[in-house]
């Protein structure tokens, strides 16, 4: 069994290595930089031994419970540094681990000359801690604070090229937008600090994420400790921090710019950290989730209007990057609509295969960029001849994300999707019609921009790269946008190619091994991933029968590969079989084109309407003008009359001793009096 040593250490070796590329390697031995890379590599390699053994405990059922360490003590409750450990925490740490080491590997390629390789690792090993953390934490103080650390990191690898306008511009978005989000979280844990005497005298701690579970079930104390509509609001705030960490409508315009960070920063983000945590954030609350309907409700609207509204942005995407990260954005939707639904497992099972698929469709951008010097796909074309490795891993990539069977994605989108057809959850039926019809709605238009990318990308002839894209633009390049210089066209090295292969095997096989029913014959139960993390929440409900899981679909099957076809062969119709070349044949939509193109204006409604007209000039002009008039103004009174009555009582310096002794005797009266009439 893992002990509580070895799950402390998942966490303190990335922050281990966060501490000597930042305080050793990079001001003392720069030179040798590569140290970093290798040390970053080692670390999250025991990391990840590490996190394979806790899930293998947890699977045999071992009891992983710990005594956490007292820090703090707040009106009667107590803050703790924990560790929370069931199905959901040891899945999430090998997704956080096993990722981030490939990506980390593959750095050292991609990232290969670059003047601040000793910081770009630092920065990694503490967005990969900080991730870590938040999954461990048993207490959501504890939580709040490494939910914040992926932030500041997040800002960091965002902004990692700085002396860059538009990278700067990014992570700021990026940190302003998240932290909007994070201020309703914050309110929450505010409402629960309001709560602690309640708690207490309940025997339960208000900052426990196991007691806060505890404190809405119905069954506890004769009925719920948080209730009504207190809970909703309680499910709500935390919702609104998981929206903005996790790009859900209207919090998303951050992610597409996060582009502008290093490519394997890309991967991580929209894999397995930063964009994950919202998810995980709902999915660690989900038994106060549960209880409201209203919350439920709102969770699965805003999950697939999500969904739907960002795989429209991505059908008009040139950055191959762009398209990636409105995918990602749309691929959250999902999830967030399961666990609205009450898609517990489902949701959390394609979380892990979203992560696998992603992650490798950016480290292939990332190569392809390397061959080509750029992102445009207008300026690929013609890759497979020179990459075929890339293209078929990046091919069995895409279809995953489209959800063909048998690749990992379709397992996890095919439960996802018999569920809202089922709903079986607590919202209302209407809410799961609507759902699953945006969700197939969402997986024809996923096909279609995934083949459009794939085909642009590798398919036809080559269309000049980086070099045709400046001759065109008639510009410099941009510091580090093409960050390897210049067209190199050949196959990625092989420290780049052998972590997509990995990635590729696990999107082929992980479907099988999680899933399909007939792994039974070789000793795996079935859909065990999906029980197992069932079975977690039933315990954490304090309920001991197995969770319900849900069958495989022939006709469901059959409804989302048809819908997958469809959106396969319309794009294979226009960019393959008709060979187009100039403009894009979408741009012929006109108007419906531009405002999709344009991002439905929702940036420049952000940026032109809320911040330049709403803050600056309304609510700023206010705060000008109360400042102006009235905090001025009353200084200025203040000022006038000590002045005045300085000028007054100056008055009365005459230097005449008559007048100071009639002063004096009309100070002794008035004394007198005031005694008198007391």
């Amino acid at each position: 069994m893992v002990t509580e040593l070895a799950i402390w250490l998942i966490f303190l070796l990335p922050l281990g290595s966060f501490v000597f590329s930042a305080l050793v390697v990079r001001p003392f031995f720069n030179r040798f930089s590569l140290v970093s890379g290798l040390g970053t590599i080692t670390a999250l390699g025991a990391a990840l031994a590490l996190s394979i053994w806790t899930l293998r405990s947890e699977i045999l059922n071992h009891d992983l419970e710990f005594e956490p360490i007292r820090w703090l003590e707040i009106g009667g409750a107590t803050i703790d540094l924990g560790l929370l450990i069931d199905p959901l925490t040891s899945v999430m740490l090998v997704v956080v681990t096993g990722v981030s080491l490939l990506v980390q590997i593959y750095s050292l390629g991609y990232m290969k000359g670059d003047a601040s390789f000793s910081r770009y690792y630092s920065y990694m090993s503490l967005f990969t801690a900080a991730m870590i953390g938040l999954v461990l934490s048993s207490n959501i103080i504890q939580l709040y604070m490494f939910w914040e650390l992926v932030g500041v990191s997040s800002y960091l690898l965002i902004g990692f090229w700085h002396e860059r306008p538009a990278a700067a511009a990014a992570a700021k978005k990026a940190f302003i937008i998240t932290r909007i989000g994070d201020v309703g979280f914050l309110v929450a844990i505010l409402y629960l600090v309001t709560q602690a005497e309640a708690f207490a005298a309940a025997g339960l701690n208000a900052f426990h994420i196991r007691d806060i579970w505890a404190s809405a079930q119905p069954e506890f104390a004769a009925g719920a400790l948080i209730g009504g509509a207190a809970l909703t609001w309680l499910a709500l705030g935390i919702f609104a921090g998981a929206a903005g960490k996790s790009g859900q409508f209207p919090l998303h315009t951050w992610l597409p710019d996060a582009m502008e960070g290093p490519t394997p920063v890309s991967a991580l983000i929209h894999a397995a950290t930063m964009v994950a945590a919202g998810v995980f954030l709902v999915a660690r609350f989900f038994p106060i989730f549960q209880h409201s309907v209203d919350a439920m409700t709102v969770v699965a609207l805003v999950g697939v209007f999500t969904a739907v509204f960002a795989a429209s942005m991505g059908l008009v995407m040139n950055d191959i990057k762009r398209v990636m990260a409105y995918s990602t954005v749309s691929q959250l939707g999902y999830m967030m609509a399961a666990l609205g639904l009450g898609l517990y497992a489902p949701a959390i099972f394609h979380l892990v295969t979203h992560a696998a698929f992603k992650a490798l469709l950016f480290l292939g951008a990332g190569s392809v960029n390397h061959a080509s010097g750029t992102f445009d796909m207008r300026y690929m074309g013609g890759l497979r001849k020179v990459m075929p490795f890339t293209y078929m891993l990046m091919l069995v990539a895409g279809l995953s994300l489209v959800g063909i069977i048998p690749l990992a994605g379709f397992w996890s989108k095919d439960e996802i999707l018999l569920g809202a057809w089922e709903g079986a959850g607590p919202v209302g039926t209407w809410v799961s019609k609507v759902t699953f019809i945006g969700l197939i709605a969402g997986v024809v238009v996923t096909a279609f921009y995934t083949i459009r990318m794939i085909i642009l990308t590798f398919h036809g002839e080559f269309r000049g790269g980086i070099d045709q894209e400046l001759e065109d633009k008639a510009q410099a390049a941009p510091a580090g946008a093409a960050h390897h210089g210049g067209v190199h066209l050949a196959e990625s090295p092989w420290v780049m190619l052998l972590p997509m292969i990995v990635l590729g095997v696990t999107v082929v096989l992980l479907g099988y091994l999680a899933n399909p029913q007939w792994i039974e014959e070789i000793g795996i139960p079935k859909h065990w991933i999906t029980g197992f993390l069932g079975d977690g929440l039933q315990t954490a409900l304090g309920l001991h029968e197995h969770a319900h899981t849900l069958d495989f679909s022939r006709w469901m099957a059959t409804i989302s590969t048809v819908a997958a076809l469809s959106g396969i062969g319309l794009a294979v119709w226009i960019y393959l079989r008709r060979r187009i070349h100039g403009k894009d044949p979408l741009e012929k939509a006109g108007q419906v084109h531009d405002l999709i193109s344009k991002k439905y204006y929702m940036d420049t409604l952000y940026e032109d309407v809320i911040v330049r007209q709403g803050f600056f000039k309304i609510f700023a002009g206010v705060v000008d003008w109360f400042d102006r008039n009235f905090v001025d103004g009353l200084v200025d009174l203040i000022g006038w009359f000590f002045r005045n009555i300085g000028k007054a009582i100056g008055k009365f310096q005459s230097g005449q001793v008559q007048a100071y002794a009639t002063g004096v005797a009309f100070g002794v009266l008035a004394i007198i009096l005031a005694l008198l009439v007391a």
